[in-house]
């Protein structure tokens, strides 16, 4: 029998807190959120392992340390609203719901965005609204958001998702616009400029809709 409360705590200090994350309301979201409950019964026994996690048809769940970091250099604050684009199972929209007012989970699997709605309302995280549509197109109607994180590698954020951004708001990514490493990247958006600033390297899946378009070859 696991014991996932220990599981998730050794997670917070042996993944998290040993790599820079110490700020103790993040800290408490990775601790409050039961990973187990969002990734198939399969791999509920490595729910707490540093690396991502197969969701099926091709999706995963984001490692924890990235999720937290791109969560860290958002800087997200209690009384913002927020999107989470590639949502998958929820787990991550989960503990962004933590340190945020309220969370729109975009996700474009039916299965995955069914998954993630029945785990949300039996955990009972009322400010998570799980929506489906095309990952792409973001999610206008709950715009502007103070926020916007992807729950997984994009190749560049289409430019759907700056209109969505309020002003001086944050848009956190690991941008993979082709083969190489994976660059997590804080973007801020004042006026109509949007600033980029690499934060760190990062591996992470692809999102569908968002993958660099296919190169021609001979």
């Amino acid at each position: 029998m696991i014991d996932y409360a220990a599981a998730r705590l050794n997670m917070v200090e042996g993944q998290l807190r040993t790599n820079g994350i110490t700020d103790p309301t993040l800290l408490g979201a990775f601790l409050t959120v039961p990973r187990e409950r969002f990734v198939p019964a399969a791999f509920t026994g490595a729910a707490y392992v540093d690396e991502d996690i197969p969701l099926g048809r091709g999706r995963f769940l984001l490692e924890p340390l990235v999720l937290a970091r791109l969560i860290r250099i958002a800087e997200v604050g209690r009384e913002e609203r927020a999107l989470f684009v590639g949502a998958g199972s929820g787990y991550g929209a989960a503990v962004l719901a933590q340190v945020a007012a309220s969370v729109v989970a975009l996700e474009s699997d039916p299965a995955l965005a069914e998954m993630a709605r029945k785990a949300c309302a039996e955990l009972g995280y009322a400010n998570v609204s799980v929506v489906e549509g095309p990952l792409e197109k973001g999610h206008s109607p709950g715009a502007p958001y103070h926020v916007i994180l992807f729950g997984g590698a994009i190749a560049d954020p289409p430019a759907a998702f700056a209109r969505q951004l309020a002003e001086g708001g944050r848009m956190a990514a690991v941008l993979r616009p082709d083969a190489a490493v994976g660059k997590a990247t804080l973007m801020r958006r004042a006026g109509t400029v949007l600033s980029r600033r690499v934060a760190f390297d990062a591996a992470a899946p692809m999102l569908p809709g968002l993958a660099p378009e296919p190169s021609f070859q001979f």
